[in-house]
């Protein structure tokens, strides 16, 4: 075979098999193909859903009611009903104090708290003793010269005496018999005055009480009218609550709301030594007048014997004071944050549907809101802020569990 017949053979046989190959992939991508297509026929066809709009979540509170007081609460500082000044009404030095004379020391009625030196005073007294007893001479003397100065004007007048006439005063002698017995007089009041200011060097507790703050000690020359010391009285304390004008309409305070008989009960509470303690006491009065820069009344609550147990309700502690008013019936008491604008409360019915309902409020006390009338007990409300409300919207409510309302 000549050269050129092999050249042209080994080139038909290089294009044959590019055919082949070219052919081949034709056929492999056909198939790839028609399989594709065979699995997206069988594949299932996904189905639309629309999908459901969330309903808003609020939580919920289950409401009770009951015959329940209306109850008012306030703060204030405890004060004594009596505070005074400890002044002796005599001058000198002190002779005696009493232990209790200290600050903060505890006293009874009647006890001596502080003794003058006497000796003066009693010797004042002797001498005007002595001095009444001269005076009761002269006056007998006195009445004597006037009996005898009668006797002798009836010897040498006595036809005078038949007519009915009667001896001068000065013939009596009833001038000096009248000075004589005004010398007596005078004399026992001096006495009287000498005995007083002996009984004044021993100043005693005028209630049952505790020192403030003293300033007196023992050989201390002390001055008629000096302060000594400030003692309160602890047979009773009272707190000054101030509350608004509109709080007084649920209780009664003597002399200023009507009505007759006692206060209204109250509660007074502190904490001391680590506990929350309480005591009993009654509204009394309201103070004279209204207070101008906050136009709060301010109501009197007094409690007897704060002393009696320990620790006490002290002087000074700032309290708490919730007063019992008025018994109202079906009354409810609900969270702050279920109350919205023109007194409309979210309720909640069985098919969990939001709806407006008016409310009567009675006193919306803190965080707290107390219903007279509008709700009944077993009804459930939205006590959370939610965005967007309509009347009659369905809602997911989240009950909560009840709160204590006080």
């Amino acid at each position: 075979m000549r050269l050129s017949e092999r050249g042209e053979w080994h080139i038909m046989s290089k294009t044959k098999k590019r055919t082949i190959q070219a052919v081949f992939t034709i056929i492999l991508i056909a198939l790839g193909a028609f399989g594709m297509i065979k699995l997206t026929e069988s594949k299932p066809q996904m189905k639309k859903r629309k999908m459901a709009t969330p309903l808003p979540m609020a939580r919920t509170l289950v409401v009770e009611t009951a015959s329940k007081a209306m109850v008012v609460r306030g703060e204030g500082t405890v004060t004594p009903l009596r505070e005074i000044d400890l002044v002796p009404q005599v001058k000198g030095k002190v002779v005696f104090l009493s232990p209790a004379m200290i600050n903060g020391g505890a006293f009874k009625k009647g006890e001596t708290l502080l003794r003058i030196e006497p000796e003066d005073y009693r010797l004042a007294v002797t001498l005007q003793k002595s001095k009444i007893m001269n005076a009761q001479s002269l006056l007998r003397l006195a009445e004597e010269e006037a009996e005898a100065a009668r006797e002798e004007w009836q010897q040498l007048y006595q036809d005078e005496q038949k007519e009915g006439r009667e001896p001068s005063s000065l013939v009596l002698k009833q001038p000096q018999l009248a000075a004589a017995r005004a010398k007596l007089a005078a004399d026992e009041a001096h006495l009287r005055n000498a005995r007083l200011a002996l009984e004044r060097t021993d100043i005693k507790a005028p209630f049952n009480g505790r020192v403030e703050k003293e300033d007196v000690g023992l050989g201390q020359y002390v001055r008629s009218g000096e302060e000594l010391a400030t003692l309160f009285s602890t047979d009773v304390v009272e707190i000054v609550v101030p509350l608004e004008d509109e709080s007084l309409f649920w209780f009664h305070v003597p002399g200023f709301t009507p009505g007759k008989g006692e206060g209204a009960v109250a509660t007074v509470q502190a904490r001391l030594a680590g506990r929350t303690r309480e005591w009993n006491g009654r509204v009394v009065r309201a103070e004279g007048k209204m207070d101008e820069r906050t136009r709060m009344v301010r109501v009197v609550v007094r409690v007897d014997k704060p002393y009696a147990a320990r620790p006490p309700l002290a002087v000074g502690l700032f309290v708490k004071v919730e007063i019992k008013g008025r018994q109202i019936p079906d009354l409810a008491i609900i969270p702050r944050s279920a109350l919205h604008q023109g007194g409309i409360v979210w309720v909640v019915d069985t098919d969990d549907r939001l709806h407006y309902r008016k409310v009567q409020v009675a006193r919306i006390d803190g965080e707290q809101v107390q219903i007279q009338k509008g709700l009944k007990s077993g009804e459930q409300i939205v006590i959370s802020h939610l965005k967007t409300v309509t009347d009659g919207m369905t809602i997911r409510p989240v009950p909560q569990r009840e709160e204590n309302q006080g």
